[in-house]
């Protein structure tokens, strides 16, 4: 399976990893560093920093070969993320502000549904 994708599926996995530390790593800071008291508002800032990482990853280590206009994809790229973020921010909302339930493991099972589709959309809209 793996080889029809060249890869592309290892990357975007090693990829997502890194953009994922980066984004919990913020996180981790903005509520345990300077007690950002909304664990949804420390997770929209520690978006934006992993949202870049995934950007230029995906453009540069993904989809190499994929060059089309850097403003073209950055925009699509953008309005994707925006749209995740917004819907990450949400669940974490409701996950850990809301049902009061542990925001490192909402974290972990929202960011997963989130690479999938992340994924879907790079390869076949944003980096097509």
């Amino acid at each position: 399976m793996l080889k029809p994708l060249d890869g592309q599926l290892v990357r975007f996995l090693v990829n997502g990893l890194v953009a994922t530390a980066v984004h919990y790593t913020v996180l981790h800071v903005c509520v345990e560093v300077l007690h950002v008291p909304l664990a949804a508002v420390a997770n929209a800032i520690a978006a934006v920093f992993g949202i870049i990482t995934s950007f230029l990853g995906n453009r540069y280590f993904v989809f190499p070969g994929r060059q089309g206009s850097a403003a073209r994809q950055g925009a699509l790229f953008v309005l994707v993320y925006a749209t995740v973020a917004v819907l990450h921010g949400l669940l974490m909302f409701a996950w850990a502000d809301w049902l009061g339930l542990d925001y490192r493991i909402g974290f972990l099972l929202i960011t997963g549904m989130q690479m999938v589709f992340s994924f879907v959309i790079n390869k076949f809209v944003v980096f097509k």
